[in-house]
């Protein structure tokens, strides 16, 4: 991509930092991690050893405040090399986030710091076996016992909860409530009655762990949580909101290796006596995953610099973004298979992990169909 008009130096800098290590350290190994479903070790140590870890936590706590944008362009360049790899960079942010928006002046002291150096691993978890789209249907428990809380239930689809140092979990003090009664609690590993469950075997982003969480009889001490009692699921909507533009931008790096490999592989392949990008109906696909990716990461960024303007309720912008990419992402993916034609369903080509990686684009951090709800339920509301 060239450098757009309204990207600072600082910004254009740590883009740049982000391909370098996107394309010399994680991409090379990319293929390998996914085949073996195994954890991305090197690729996560460069990340760490780069400082890209604390590009959202403010300077006071070690970091480099760079702002929601940054982050964004960050995770479009780790996106085009492997989105496992992101997925589990994209964990930080979204676990550790919370503590910066909620958290006491003793917890911000507490964790931001290491998890801005990469000392410690975050991770977020609000979905349950029976609440995914329904968050507010959460059914783990916190009952509070005197300068402590009890929590019981089980979490689902956590990324990057297995190698998480403290993680940002959601549980009710009265389900009668629904989102009235959820709580916020930082759960650190170790903790007695706190253990990680099933790994999942995933068609996509495979090198990126997703477990399940089970508290049996978890006691978790009062200055463990976030916020008042309550005010969890605020607390849960907030964090989407800056982390969304974050998840499209991931979506927007897929798209771009896809289409950069098709329009390789469209120049190279001869058939009829000729490179099958001299016909129409290849350019005019080309053309449509272009500008596919291209609105994809103009929405990004748009609803990426509202939240480093500080403008709230950018819930709109950043759904749009979101919802917008991962559709992008999904449709370019499969015209990129399409154009390698046999090849682009073989593992010999990096098309089909990046078609495989593109469909969780439209499922996590919100479908992309309660996406649709969110901007109805936006329009509408405005009306």
């Amino acid at each position: 991509m060239n450098d757009v008009f309204y990207l600072t130096d600082d910004q254009r800098m740590i883009r740049d930092l982000a391909r370098k290590v996107a394309r010399e350290k994680i991409a090379p190994n990319a293929a390998e991690y996914d085949e073996a479903e195994s954890y991305p070790e090197k690729s996560m140590r460069a990340l760490v050893d780069s400082g890209l870890f604390g590009i959202w936590v403010p300077e006071e706590f070690g970091g480099t405040n760079m702002g929601c944008l940054a982050l964004s362009l960050v995770a479009e360049e780790l996106g085009w090399a492997c989105a496992g790899t992101t997925t589990n960079f994209g964990a930080h942010p979204l676990g550790g986030l919370p503590i910066l928006l909620a958290g006491t002046a003793e917890q911000k002291k507490k964790y931001l710091p290491r998890l801005a150096a990469g000392e410690l691993m975050a991770a977020y978890s609000l979905s349950e076996p029976g609440s995914g789209s329904d968050a507010a249907s959460l059914r783990t428990t916190a009952v509070r016992k005197g300068d402590h809380y009890v929590l019981n239930g089980s979490k689902q689809w956590c990324s990057h909860g297995d190698h998480a140092d403290v993680l940002t979990v959601f549980a009710t003090v009265d389900a009668k409530k629904r989102a009235k009664g959820i709580t916020a609690f930082l759960i650190e590993k170790g903790m007695p009655g706190f253990s990680v469950g099933k790994k999942e075997r995933k068609m996509g982003i495979r090198c990126s762990p997703t477990v399940a969480l089970h508290f049996t009889d978890c006691p978790v001490p009062v200055e463990q949580r976030l916020g008042e009692e309550g005010e969890g699921f605020k607390i849960a909507m907030q964090t989407l909101d800056i982390t969304r533009p974050m998840t499209g931008a991931m979506g927007v790096g897929i798209g771009q290796a896809a289409l950069d490999a098709a329009v390789a592989y469209a120049k190279e392949r001869q058939q009829f006596g000729q490179p099958i990008a001299a016909f129409q109906g290849i350019q005019f696909m080309l053309a449509d995953m272009a500008m596919q990716v291209h609105a994809a990461r103009l929405m990004v960024h748009h609803a990426a610099r509202q939240v480093d303007l500080g403008i709230r309720g950018n819930t709109y912008e950043a759904s749009m973004a979101k919802c917008w990419a991962g559709d992008a992402a999904m449709k370019v993916t499969t015209d990129a298979v399409q154009i390698f034609g046999g090849y682009g369903y073989t593992r010999d080509y990096p098309v089909e992990r990046y078609m495989r990686d593109a469909k969780i684009m439209q499922i996590y951090e919100g479908t992309n169909q309660i996406q649709r709800m969110v901007i109805a339920r936006e329009l509408l509301g405005a009306q």
